[in-house]
């Protein structure tokens, strides 16, 4: 793709990093930027520049926050004895966007991939462990998606969670194998939430 400017190939070439994006489209967005108000595109760096800068990780469940603790674990209306364990933060959006769910989170941080030199001391299951041990969690729903390394961290999980006896459950399998919890529309990731099972182990 020819450019007739060396900034406009610059704007492009960061822009089609972003994932989903390709050339054509990041052209086109870098020239609906060019068009318009010199304060819109300046607003759009600020954000951006803000975002990476100031953002925060919860000091609890390290979900995505702009204080030391994030909005979810502060809220007075959720129930504390739950704890959902998730793999990412866009697991704690999905979820949050079904309306079904009121007790806290754990973002993981990722799961258990051998094959890409994941263990489990590379997430966040320690910190998760220490709100278990402090006695006030009555259930933890493990709501990984359905893929070998999901279930390979789930299966982690409930033997490490089993000496504090603690309910441990899974979201019903509404969830497709292989699917990843961010694509799942809302109604049956809500009903996957509401029935939820007991996490057996074989």
């Amino acid at each position: 793709m020819n450019f007739p400017s060396k900034l406009i190939e610059d704007a492009v070439t960061e822009i089609s990093r972003l994932p989903g994006i390709g050339k054509k489209t990041a052209l086109r967005l870098a020239l609906h930027l060019l068009k318009q108000n010199e304060a819109v595109t300046e607003a759009l760096a600020l954000a951006l520049t803000r975002m990476r800068e100031e953002i925060k990780y919860c000091k609890t469940c390290h979900n995505i926050s702009d204080q030391e603790e994030c909005s979810i674990c502060l809220g007075h209306r959720r129930d504390r004895s739950l704890i959902c364990v998730v793999e990412d933060i866009r697991d704690v959006l999905a979820i949050e966007n079904t309306n079904q769910y009121t007790g806290l989170y754990h973002v993981l941080g990722g799961v258990i991939s051998p094959i890409q030199g994941v263990g489990p001391d590379d997430l966040k299951i320690e910190s998760l462990l220490s709100r278990v041990s402090e006695g006030d969690v009555k259930e933890v729903i493990l709501a990984l998606s359905a893929t070998m390394e999901g279930d390979t961290t789930s299966f982690y999980l409930s033997k490490r969670l089993k000496d504090f006896g603690t309910k441990v459950s899974t979201i019903a399998r509404g969830i497709p194998v292989g699917g990843e919890l961010e694509f799942t529309d809302e109604v049956t990731l809500g009903r996957s939430i509401l029935t939820r099972i007991n996490y057996a182990q074989e």
